[in-house]
């Protein structure tokens, strides 16, 4: 990808980044209780990998 990117192409990458994103650390407790311990990146809204995944935008 070229390292001078189009406003438009941009800003669809950055909505893509922030929906993979872990969520915060405090929806962990919230969602599950106190004593379990899970990771904050299974709330995500979608799971995405830059290799297996290719994006459209």
């Amino acid at each position: 990808m070229p390292s001078n990117k189009h406003p438009a192409r941009k800003k669809r990458l950055v909505k893509r980044m922030r929906q993979t994103r872990w969520a915060p650390f405090w929806t962990v407790p919230k969602i599950y209780g106190k004593g379990r311990r899970v990771h904050p990146g299974r709330h995500t809204q979608v799971k995405r990998s830059w290799r297996r995944t290719k994006l459209k935008v």
